[in-house]
């Protein structure tokens, strides 16, 4: 039977070391792995044929090999991306080759049958758009702020006359400049005579300011969920945008309506895993005061309290046969 865990991150992955730490305490093989160390250090041969439906074959790292049937579960994290294993190829040989090590070595990995993904980059994919986020939380009855989607001018003064206070929002974080450095652009409140014709460059998302009394990021792994209210000790908008470490962090229970919702929306992307934001506008007991802003599918936890409870519920998911064990 299957039973090794399959961890598909980069080197450096703090997050990552827990949750195979918790499972190596619980005697479950892991091997990991980051595709982009294709090369000497990592080598592959799988073959398929008219014999058998699926792939055999090894993969073999620097340390450990195994083969496609031995995998149970994939606990898919943070790789490093395939171009930069060839970053000092010229361009078209660069992107030729990363496009081929992903959808060669990628394609394997991404087609285990059996196994458990946590999460599977494709649902990851398409779990990542904030439009289809937004829509899934209200077709599932959260409530969730007034957004305009636009690079109208027109259309952005006509929205923030309906709903202001309005703030502005990035769907991605910033990429990594020439030197490699990436950034982040922070929810911030916008004034609509700023607006000007350099809105039609892309597309922008606004959003009706919530008047928030607190937030709060649920994590959510398999049945388990796990909530904590989070406040800025000087109170900004953006809690993201200070120092993580000064955080106040208060456990917060979920509404029994809102936490059905939540797993509602996990199974409509094929998500075993989601970091949920919320805005509360009052009492966390009402879930009418739960305003859903975002899911991130590939989340980070490890700077919350309970960490330590949410590396076990990893564990716990990616340990198979932890049942026949115990």
């Amino acid at each position: 039977m299957a039973s090794t865990v399959l961890v598909v991150t980069a080197l450096e992955d703090v997050t990552a070391d827990w949750v195979i730490t918790a499972l190596n305490e619980r005697t479950v093989p892991v091997v990991r792995v980051d595709p982009a160390d294709i090369g000497p250090a990592l080598t592959f041969g799988f073959r398929i044929g008219a014999d058998g439906p699926t792939w055999s074959g090894r993969l073999r790292t620097a340390s450990r090999e195994v083969e496609p049937g031995e995998v149970a579960a994939v606990y898919y994290r943070r790789p490093t991306p395939y171009g930069a294993r060839f970053a000092h190829l010229p361009c078209q040989q660069r992107d030729f080759a990363a496009a081929e090590a992903r959808h060669g070595l990628g394609g394997v990995l991404n087609d285990l049958p059996g196994a458990l993904y946590v999460n599977h980059p494709a649902a990851v994919a398409r779990a990542d758009f904030k439009p289809a986020q937004l829509r899934t939380f209200a077709r599932l009855g959260l409530r969730i702020p007034p957004t305009l989607i636009t690079n109208d001018v027109k259309a952005a003064e006509e929205f923030a006359a309906d709903h202001g206070p309005v703030v502005c929002k990035t769907f991605r974080g910033l990429p990594g400049d020439d030197d490699g450095h990436t950034g982040a652009i922070w929810t911030q409140r916008v004034a609509p005579e700023t607006f000007d014709d350099t809105l039609a460059v892309t597309a922008h998302l606004f959003q009706a300011e919530i008047p928030k009394t607190g937030d709060v990021r649920v994590t959510v792994v398999g049945r388990r969920v796990f909530a904590q209210q989070v406040a800025a000790p000087d109170g900004a908008l953006d809690w993201r945008r200070g120092d993580w470490d000064a955080l106040l962090h208060a456990p917060i229970v979920v509404p029994s309506p809102v936490e059905a919702a939540l797993h509602s929306y996990l199974a409509s992307f094929g998500l075993v895993f989601g970091c949920f934001d919320f805005a509360l506008t009052g009492d966390g007991d009402d879930p009418e005061h739960w305003t859903a802003i975002e899911c991130n599918p590939n989340g980070q936890w490890g700077w919350l309290p309970d960490a330590p409870a949410i590396t076990e519920a990893f564990a716990d998911i990616l340990d198979m046969e932890g049942e026949d064990r115990s």
